[in-house]
């Protein structure tokens, strides 16, 4: 049965409808904003997957390129090729809030797909696609404990407004997307320029409350539509073989939870279950992967005791304390900004390359071509936490934890007209415990201004955690890697001294009170000041010159009508400046030429032969030039590449002349003045006027 609602969002109005297409989904849905047209798709198989201690869920989005009017680039002209990286943050930014709303023993393959069908280039289809995988899930059988919704938030001129269009978010200081359920915010991404906490704060709640509409819609239509949903039994508990594994590993775990070094600790705590294994296995024969279940919730349930009764981390450390830091730069000679940043057990290592604008990021979108002069990536080798792994490309983990990073400092990179330059940082994840993307923001910072980037301040960034059984509440500052699996937050907040420019937030409980967050987001404000003190230490300002390594960039300007001609046909002329110089060389339509190289004598090379080239013909000057054709009336004279002009016969002598070829052959180099430059461009010399004179006496 179709149905179909609409939900007025802040004067905008979202169309949602089920039970026309896609009918042989467990769930679809179609959501519709402006002509933004989003469909989502929910299927889930009937056996269980077995061997597995973690949901089976899969979220896909896609954009289809169709929908923008476009062909695709590559050479089948197909989509469904690799994800682009807004395919792949919108998969996270999907996945992120349903994947807390399964039960826990969940273990069926279940797959959402969001495909964008159309869009209008205005509205975004990343929050239609996040409600429309609710409602699929929603009116399916699938288990599910939603309803959820995202609204998209920006600011402009101080007011605060829900889906604002690409036109308006390039206008806005706040970039936010807030997901939450009935029981509060459940997840938030956001950027911004140098926002205060408080600002983020009502930001946040804003769009909460702003987003009820679309869960009201979405209990509507399951009430209406819904199927039934799967039932999925609790897994049997034994609470004999909980009481026995708690008794023999109390006293091994309270070792294991009590020690600071993190390799150190995993030994303790293989050795631990290894033990307790040992103690059980012929008692429990063939129930080893319950003996390690239970081990693991007993210790989970020992370290989160550990921290709301005790009050007493992992490390020792008090709730707001942060591991100690250490900042290195400029430690690798031929790099052109470089930087190692190490946090407790947590390391980066930060490398900036200036480039041209020739090694931009070209990236092909619904929406046409976008050029990036900034890019940062992040990559986590397995050695970092002690693994010996295939390495592969980038996950979906590795260009989110990028994506935010490059996001912090963006609002701290100088404009393109005061630095010309294309920037590239690379995060090298050398040691991990907790909040690697934290100690990439910090690393780019040190390793940009290493490189003498002129960026507007430090940046900074830090992780939080939290620890709630319901009545006690514990915020921790700094999680490493274990406070992030046993607790109940993870929440990364970077910024300036003057607020915030990137945060990220996934709650694993039902939602977050508006005091938690503000607790949070004060506490990660002195964490971070404290972390600026440190990096400032080592270097507060970006070095005065860049290294002498990095490509040296002069710019031009020239006529927009000489563009044509520096280029030359095919670009014959600007590759052979190219090849002769040595340096790279970038123009645009308007005039502006970039050259480039390592190399000062390369750039002046390039330079004069631009200038060689681009010379134009004044009345009076000489010219040495070549003959390059001759007619009855007289020799037409290149004068430099590209130009030339006319030496009428009367003007080849002083004396009467009856053959041109008597005087002057094609091949002949022969000194020249200008007599005229006619408006059409038509240039007049003569050979008789330059008789006597030479070019080094002009």
């Amino acid at each position: 049965m179709m149905k179909s609602y609409e939900i007025d969002i802040d004067g905008k109005t979202i169309h949602v409808e089920t039970g026309r297409i896609a009918k042989q989904a467990s769930g679809s849905a179609v959501v519709t904003l402006g002509e933004t047209v989003v469909l989502v798709t929910a299927v889930s198989t009937d056996e269980v997957r077995e061997g597995i201690d973690f949901i089976p869920l899969t979220v896909e989005y896609q954009e289809m390129s169709y929908a923008g009017g476009r062909i695709p680039g590559n050479f089948f002209r197909r989509d469904m090729g690799r994800p682009g990286e807004k395919e792949t943050l919108t998969s996270r930014l999907i996945d992120r809030p349903l994947r807390p709303l399964f039960p826990e023993n969940y273990r069926y393959e279940t797959q959402v797909i969001a495909s964008v069908l159309s869009t209008d280039k205005e509205n975004d289809a990343d929050i239609l696609a996040l409600l429309g995988a609710s409602l699929a899930l929603e009116i399916s059988d699938i288990p599910f404990f939603g309803p959820v919704a995202g609204i998209r938030v920006g600011r402009l001129d101080g007011k605060f407004i829900a889906n604002p269009t690409f036109s308006q978010q390039a206008e806005s200081d706040i970039d936010l997307i807030v997901a939450g359920n009935r029981s509060g915010v459940v997840m938030v991404e956001a950027g911004g320029l140098f926002v205060s906490e408080l600002d983020m704060i009502e930001a946040i709640f804003y769009g909460y409350e702003a987003m009820q509409p679309m869960l009201d819609v979405q209990e509507q239509l399951k009430s209406e539509v819904g199927k039934p949903k799967r039932i999925i039994p609790p897994d049997p508990v034994d609470e004999d073989l909980q009481e026995k594994v708690a008794e023999i590993g109390r006293p091994l775990l309270s070792e294991v939870i009590t020690t600071a070094d993190k390799m150190e600790r995993q030994q303790k705590s293989r050795e631990a279950r290894d033990s307790i294994l040992e103690n059980l296995s012929e008692e429990y024969e063939g129930r080893k992967s319950d003996i390690m279940e239970a081990a693991h919730d007993l210790e989970k349930k020992m370290v989160r005791q550990m921290i709301l009764e005790d009050g007493k981390r992992i490390d020792g450390r008090s709730f707001d304390e942060i591991r100690p830091i250490e900042c290195v730069v400029g430690l690798l000679p031929r790099i052109h900004g470089s930087a190692l940043f190490t946090r407790g057990e947590t390391q980066a290592m930060a490398l900036t390359t200036l480039g041209t604008e020739q090694d931009e990021q070209r990236i092909e979108t619904l929406y046409g071509n976008l050029f990036r002069s900034f890019i940062l990536h992040y990559n986590f080798p397995p050695y970092s936490v002690g693994e010996a792994k295939r390495l592969s490309g980038p996950g979906r983990r590795d260009i989110g934890h990028g994506a935010l990073a490059r996001r912090a400092l963006l609002p701290v990179m100088p404009d393109k007209e005061e630095f010309g330059y294309c920037i590239r940082v690379v995060s090298e994840i050398l040691e991990s415990n907790g909040s690697s993307s934290m100690a990439t923001v910090c690393g780019g910072c040190l390793s940009l201004m290493d490189a003498g980037v002129p960026i507007k301040d430090s940046v900074a960034g830090v992780a939080m955690g939290l620890v709630s059984d319901g009545n006690r509440v514990a915020v921790l500052t700094d999680i490493i890697g274990d406070e992030d699996h046993y607790g109940d937050m993870d929440f990364k907040v970077t910024g300036t001294r003057d607020g915030i420019t990137a945060l990220q937030m996934d709650i694993k409980i039902d939602g977050i009170t508006r005091e938690i967050l503000q607790k949070a987001l004060e506490q990660a404000k002195d964490g971070r000041l404290f972390i600026l003190d440190k990096m400032n230490e080592t270097i507060s300002k970006p070095r005065s010159e860049i290294s002498e390594y990095a490509p040296t960039i002069t710019t031009i300007q020239i006529k927009p009508e000489k563009v044509r001609v520096l280029i030359g046909p095919g670009g014959k002329t600007i590759r052979e400046i190219t090849n002769t110089s040595g340096a790279r060389i970038d123009v645009d339509d308007e005039g502006k030429v970039n050259i480039a190289s390592a190399d000062k004598e390369s750039v002046d090379t390039a330079i004069n032969m631009i200038k060689e080239i681009l010379q134009e013909a004044e009345v009076g000057k000489l010219f040495m030039g070549k003959v390059v054709k001759i007619m009855d009336f007289g020799a037409f004279v290149e004068i430099f590449p590209g130009t030339d002009g006319l030496v009428h016969i009367s003007q080849l002598d002083r004396e009467r002349v009856n053959k041109v070829t008597d005087i002057l052959n094609e091949g002949d180099e022969v000194l020249v003045k200008v007599l005229e430059v006619n408006n059409d461009g038509k240039i007049r010399l003569s050979r008789k006027a330059a008789l006597g004179e030479s070019l080094d006496n002009v």
